[in-house]
């Protein structure tokens, strides 16, 4: 578990990284100028910074010389942009940015950014203590964990077993399934959206929005975890 501080103007990205970054176990501090920013750095000496390029006060490659300047930049520090040009990343990295994100950022690119950065920065995720001697199998959930053994499979009752009714129209069939089919994974996941994703193979906000169409009751499977 890190500290990680998101700068971004845009509402929307700040609550979407927030919510990931929480998902897989971080203290996520949110600011949306380089004022708030500043507050943040020496208040909350994050490990990692995740800091958007355009900003409108002052913009994040003028705040990351600032830092650089004034002996703060000890953290990595991810630029994030979605209009940015090959120079303003090039420049970025020349003054101590570790990496750079295109916005739209996806979750893959996001998480191997955050993983790598705090790598760099000592804040690799925990490996397994040697006292545990049962062998972990080279899996998504394995990996996301830093080698982590995750607890078992909960039994989570008539989801398991599930039969359908084959006489409906194929429609309604396959949303039952597909009700069935997630809330089986958001319970077996401990309700972490990120990991069943990575799990299903959907895109986070597409995955979001099936379960809002399915009607899958979110909080049920955070209880049931």
């Amino acid at each position: 578990m890190a500290n990680i501080l998101v700068v971004d103007d845009e509402l929307g990205i700040r609550d979407l990284l927030l919510e990931i970054l929480n998902d897989e176990g971080h203290n996520v501090e949110a600011a949306e100028n380089a004022g708030q920013a500043r507050q943040a750095r020496l208040r909350y000496s994050p490990d990692l910074v995740l800091l958007d390029i355009w900003m409108p006060d002052t913009d994040g490659v003028t705040l990351l010389k600032e830092w650089a300047a004034t002996g703060l930049l000890t953290m990595p520090v991810v630029m994030m942009s979605g209009h940015a040009t090959i120079d303003t990343a090039v420049e970025a990295t020349k003054i101590g940015a570790h990496s750079f994100l295109e916005k739209p950022i996806t979750l893959q690119k996001l998480l191997k950014a955050v993983n790598e950065g705090l790598a760099k920065g000592g804040r690799a995720k925990t490996v397994v203590p040697a006292a545990v001697t049962k062998q972990v199998e080279l899996t998504v959930e394995s990996a996301m964990t830093g080698g982590q053994l995750l607890p078992e499979a909960m039994d989570i009752g008539p989801l398991v077993n599930q039969s359908f009714q084959l006489d409906k129209p194929l429609r309604e069939a396959r949303d039952e399934f597909e009700k069935a089919y997630f809330e089986f994974h958001l319970s077996k996941e401990g309700g972490s959206m990120t990991r069943v994703a990575e799990k299903t193979g959907l895109e986070r906000t597409h995955l979001y929005r099936k379960l809002k169409q399915l009607g899958v009751d979110l909080s049920r499977s955070k209880r049931n975890a």
